[in-house]
């Protein structure tokens, strides 16, 4: 998400940094190439053109135009107002309420609120120790009711059961009442959606908060709608009182104009943000994280946050301990750290965190991708043990079998060795004394400006 907003933003920003001073007229050029670079993204007007005027009043302040470093400072009075446009911070789920917490989800149909209904049991069971029951009050759509019972099974979520010829008024009440009696923490309420807002679903839905009367009402919209997100958000808004909005599919979404266009249209906050298919890809929406990614600065607390999540640490502390007796670093070990990749998130959600990711060009980013990593991993599934903890034995007919193997060519396996022999290096420079220090000395410089060394 946002990677033709970041791309431009960061260009501008370079241009600002080669200034001596800042005036008013740099100022307002490069206030025009961020305005342009917000409608691009398909942030609706009224916005761009809010957060354009904020950010000039703010700009040329005595503080920014006097300041020694002032392509910074109005870098800092992007990032700031672009904090604010999307909430300041992290609007947390209210779970403080006497259980069982009521959670209804509405929206349009086909924007994943179903998926995000699971998506979001499993974030209350995992991160949250929730007892979590799961209810579908969509009678209309075919399997609607079956597709709800089949993710909360994956995701360990209890289901109360539901028919396509009950009201769903009774099914909610019902399902509230069960988890009143049976002591669940946190009850979460799948409607219906329509493939356009009307009178007749509006009624419905109206009908169904009426009478189980919701501690948190979340719309699900689909960012990929751009600024439709927003202004069918402002129409469930003006019919329901919402508490939130979960923005999904922004794994898709390159321009995430509807991320900065919804709390300032619905006055609402985003809580969640789905960032792709699977039940784990959805986190809480933090807007001074998002805005430091926005202009190339990185989400690094993110980063820790995945790492202590993800990262088993018993593999890692064994692996150190093992380079740290002479041990060499083998495939088996590499896999291991593709593995951890892959458990948090993958190099493109990797490579989205990192600072100064924004100055690296697209054509050296999109080298580096999922499919190339789940290819190298396939390659060393294919060896035997021995193969992976002694790489040399690897010669011609050993790589025909696994590339063949792997549904590979044999020059796949001789690239992953090659890789694998760089890494094997990189490693013994880290574990000599003041190792990582040199190569980081080393890396300075080829690397884009930010990184936290």
């Amino acid at each position: 998400m946002f990677d033709n907003l970041t791309e431009r933003l960061s260009t501008t920003f370079k241009n600002l940094r080669g200034q001596g001073r800042l005036t008013e007229k740099n100022i307002k050029d490069a206030l025009r190439e961020v305005r342009m670079a917000l409608l691009e993204a398909d942030v609706a007007l009224p916005v761009a053109k809010a957060f354009i005027e904020k950010v000039r009043e703010k700009s040329i302040g005595k503080e920014v135009l006097e300041s020694l470093t002032p392509g910074q400072e109005l870098i800092r009075v992007v990032r700031d107002e672009l904090t604010a446009l999307m909430g300041e911070k992290n609007d947390e789920l209210d779970l403080n309420n006497r259980p069982p917490v009521v959670v209804l989800m509405a929206g349009l149909q086909g924007s994943g609120k179903t998926t995000s209904v699971a998506k979001l049991s499993r974030w209350l069971i995992e991160r949250q120790k929730k007892k979590v029951l799961v209810v579908s009050c969509d009678v209309y759509r075919p399997a609607a009711i079956q597709q709800l019972e089949t993710l909360a099974e994956q995701v360990k979520a209890d289901f109360f059961p539901s028919d396509i010829t009950q009201k769903p008024v009774d099914i909610a009440s019902e399902a509230v009442n069960h988890a009143k009696q049976k002591f669940y923490d946190v009850v979460l309420v799948d409607t219906a959606g329509r493939l356009h807002i009307d009178d007749e679903m509006m009624g419905e839905i109206k009908q169904l908060h009426s009478a189980i009367q919701p501690h948190e009402t979340l719309f699900v919209v689909d960012s990929m709608t751009g600024q439709d997100a927003a202004n069918t958000a402002k129409a469930f808004n003006d019919a329901l009182p919402l508490t939130g909005v979960i923005l999904t599919k922004t794994d898709g979404d390159a321009r995430g104009g509807a991320a900065l266009s919804v709390r300032q249209i619905t006055g609402k906050p985003i809580k969640f943000i789905g960032i792709g298919e699977k039940t784990d890809a959805l986190e809480p929406f933090y807007p001074d994280r998002l805005a430091s990614r926005i202009i190339g600065q990185g989400d690094v607390l993110s980063l820790i946050e995945d790492a202590e999540r993800n990262v088993d640490k018993k593999e890692a502390k064994k692996l150190v301990n093992k380079l740290k007796k002479g041990k060499g670093f083998d495939l088996e070990d590499f896999r291991n750290q593709l593995v951890q990749m892959r458990n948090m998130g993958g190099v493109a959600s990797l490579m989205d965190k990192l600072p100064g990711m924004g100055q690296v060009p697209q054509q050296a980013k999109d080298q580096v991708n999922d499919k190339e990593f789940k290819r190298m991993e396939a390659i060393i599934n294919s060896m035997t043990l021995q193969e992976r903890r002694a790489p040399a034995l690897i010669k011609g007919s050993r790589k025909k079998r696994i590339a063949l193997g792997s549904g590979t060519q044999v020059q796949d396996v001789n690239r992953l060795l090659k890789q694998f022999n760089q890494m094997q290096k990189m490693m013994k420079q880290m574990t000599k004394k003041g190792g990582m220090g040199r190569m980081m000395k080393g890396l300075k410089g080829k690397l884009p400006q930010g990184l936290p060394f």
